[in-house]
């Protein structure tokens, strides 16, 4: 994605939770303020927010059902204020975040047949993951790889994000997703 596309949407995002902070509602973004096409474009995201470099919120999705400009500033909303392990973000804190943008490729399914053919068949550092089983589910983006960089450690948090045992991914009937992003933050223009 151009640079230039990518401020926009880092912009939105600061905007959009600046917004929210001071009037409690979500910003209006419409086509006639963000002509650009690309911007329009059904894309699945997530915004991740860090205060020196630890995790402050993080809410995406998985699946590409509204613009992306929309997606972006949502996401942006909910990760402030809105993610179940963190207190709503605070005036005192908005200065203080770092706000990054992950737009999500389609997730697709990972054909395997045991365990270690699943686990062979991963990209660390590349891909994200999504596991499923029954109503469980969760998702790691690509970056959770620089702190859990050992494939079986990384599975083991997966599952136990999804409220499964750790070694869900050792058993039977787990269906996995895998997707790639394109990542981008406040601190890369800087």
């Amino acid at each position: 994605m151009e640079e230039k596309l990518k401020k926009i949407l880092l912009a939105v995002a600061r905007d959009a939770i600046a917004y929210y902070l001071k009037n409690g509602k979500k910003i209006a973004i419409s086509r006639t303020d963000f002509p650009i096409s690309k911007l329009w474009e059904n894309r699945a995201t997530f915004v991740t927010l860090t205060i020196n470099g630890q995790l402050r919120g993080c809410i995406g999705s998985i699946i590409p059902v509204r613009p992306l400009i929309l997606d972006v500033s949502d996401n942006a909303v909910n990760a402030a204020f809105r993610d179940p392990r963190f207190y709503p973000l605070t005036e005192r804190e908005f200065p203080l975040i770092n706000i990054e943008i992950s737009i999500l490729t389609v997730p697709e399914a990972l054909k395997f047949h045991s365990p270690s053919e699943m686990l062979s068949k991963i990209r660390p550092g590349v891909d994200g993951v999504i596991i499923k089983k029954g109503f469980y589910q969760a998702t790691f983006l690509p970056q959770v790889w620089e702190e859990l960089p050992d494939k079986e450690s990384f599975f083991s948090h997966l599952c136990l994000k999804a409220g499964l045992s750790s070694d869900c991914f050792r058993r039977e009937g787990l269906e996995v997703l895998t997707y790639q992003v394109e990542a981008f933050s406040e601190e890369d223009f800087k």
